[in-house]
């Protein structure tokens, strides 16, 4: 079957990361994004993509900093309150029932009950007509200690990542699974060894 190019996102499973902002009145603002990923694995950047017309793109911009706020599954009655519209002088935090996790680098507050949380600060931005690719530095990231696994890894099972996928009529929200298979990354090179492997180390 053939399906219209736009509908990527129904066959390519996203996460649901929420991003907290503040505006420079001190107005707290939650936003969920999927459109995000990490940048490389030896770098310390993340991307996400915004509409032009985005509180969180306006508190961005005038402060350059954010959080990003990585949920579980029972995260996902918390989506459509964030997402939907609301003045900007409305507090999304106190709208959606959530309370702060106060951020240790920069303004801009976490979220609680989130498994992890990468305080950013705006690296650079690219705009387009129809979008703007916000290029985050991430300053800070922490963990909850519940969410990792004895070997310090994130316990997929524990905290079932918030997920979703696309169709004609909405979002179908999901988690992901361990499938129980592991590969270091040192089987993609010739002689075994991890060229990065040194900055894993403490």
């Amino acid at each position: 079957m053939i399906f219209k190019p736009f509908m990527r996102e129904g066959f390519m499973p996203l996460p649901v990361a929420f991003i907290s902002s503040i505006s420079q009145e001190g107005i707290r603002n939650i936003a969920p994004y999927s459109c995000i990923m990490p940048v490389l694995r030896p770098l310390d950047l993340i991307c996400l993509a915004s509409a032009r017309k985005r509180d969180t793109l306006v508190n961005i911009r005038e402060n350059r900093e954010f959080v990003v706020n990585m949920v579980g599954a029972d995260f996902s009655d918390k989506v459509i309150p964030t997402a939907k519209f609301s003045p900007p002088e409305a507090d999304e935090f106190e709208l959606a029932g959530l309370d702060e996790k106060p951020s240790e680098t920069i303004r801009a507050p976490g979220i609680a009950g989130s498994y992890a949380w990468m305080e950013c600060e705006l690296y650079r931005e690219y705009e387009e007509p129809d979008y703007i690719l916000l290029m985050g530095k991430v300053l800070r990231l922490e963990v909850a200690d519940e969410a990792l696994s004895p070997e310090g890894d994130l316990d997929i099972r524990k905290t079932q990542p918030l997920m979703m996928t696309g169709s004609k009529k909405g979002m179908n929200f999901c988690t992901v699974a361990d499938i129980g298979q592991f590969e270091p990354f040192g089987a993609m090179f010739p002689d075994g060894k991890d060229p990065m492997s040194e900055k894993y180390k403490k």
